[in-house]
């Protein structure tokens, strides 16, 4: 077990050529070989090392503090590591009623158990509870997964709630600065008033954190109750007239200039898109 990685461009080739992916002569830590399989987030497949669910070479891993290579035998859950593949992301209209999740122990009806069939195996950009509907983006990269829902990317959450009660713009505004909430302290939000519907309020949300319940716990404290939530873009990736149920991938050289260049370069996108040039003028 070695140094550092760069697979991309094999990566991108093989996937072209409808081959499994075997990565060159090098090296990288366990937790990111794991998410870059696709199977989860490197923060998770570093729980999951944690738990004892990681073996390499035999040996059940305590410590996500590992590098392996291409000659190194490694199993999750006592399944072979599944080979790389292209990096791709999807926009998904998820339907109220399905879980974000890959398994349920109550057998309530996961997000990846309706999708299409032929699609590859894929993980979602953080999560979005059984009620609330709209984009959830879905990628077969699980460290790209990590790196969108994290914070301090900056992409802005957009949300459209309806809500029964009422509230004022002011108090509205009042979320700007932040706000804590029984000790948990919840980021700057931007809300305005949508239109009044009866006995409801219809609102638009906007926020970069996205922690759990956070619009459902915004709202209760401004004494409001949360109906229906519909998220309506995650950063520039917009729901659209996107039906409920669909999925529609998004284009590479689109999913590049949303990364910039040097994400963009880590995840070879650029290398993929020059491959794809080329095969066109072949």
């Amino acid at each position: 077990m070695g140094s550092k990685v760069g697979e991309g461009q094999g990566k991108r080739q093989a996937a072209r050529k409808n081959e499994p992916f075997t990565p060159k002569p090098e090296t990288m830590r366990i937790a990111k070989a794991i998410a870059h399989a696709g199977l989860c987030s490197r923060r998770d497949a570093e729980k999951w090392i944690e738990q004892g669910r990681v073996v390499v070479n035999g040996k059940v891993l305590a410590t996500p503090a590992v590098t392996i290579g291409p000659g190194d035998s490694i199993t999750v859950d006592g399944k072979p590591l599944p080979r790389g593949q292209e990096v791709r992301l999807w926009r998904y209209h998820k339907p109220r009623g399905l879980l974000t999740s890959h398994k349920d122990p109550q057998g309530r009806k996961t997000v990846f158990e309706a999708l299409p069939a032929g699609l590859p195996r894929v993980v979602s950009v953080g999560r979005l509870d059984i009620n609330t509907e709209g984009l959830l983006l879905l990628t077969t990269d699980g460290a790209l997964a990590r790196h969108l829902e994290l914070p301090s990317t900056g992409w802005l959450r957009r949300y459209r709630v309806r809500a029964h009660g009422k509230v004022s713009q002011e108090a509205l505004d009042g979320l700007r600065a932040g706000v804590t909430i029984d000790g948990v302290r919840y980021g700057p939000v931007e809300a305005r008033i949508d239109r009044m519907q009866g006995a409801n309020t219809w609102l638009m949300l906007a926020l970069r954190e996205g922690k759990n319940r956070e619009v459902k716990r915004l709202a209760e404290h401004l004494g409001l109750e949360v109906n229906r939530l519909i998220r309506v873009s995650f950063g520039p990736f917009a729901l659209g007239d996107l039906a409920a149920g669909a999925i529609e991938e998004v284009k590479p050289r689109v999913l590049e200039d949303q990364l910039g260049a040097k994400l963009a370069a880590e995840f070879g996108l650029r290398e993929a898109a020059r491959e794809r040039r080329k095969a066109r003028r072949r």
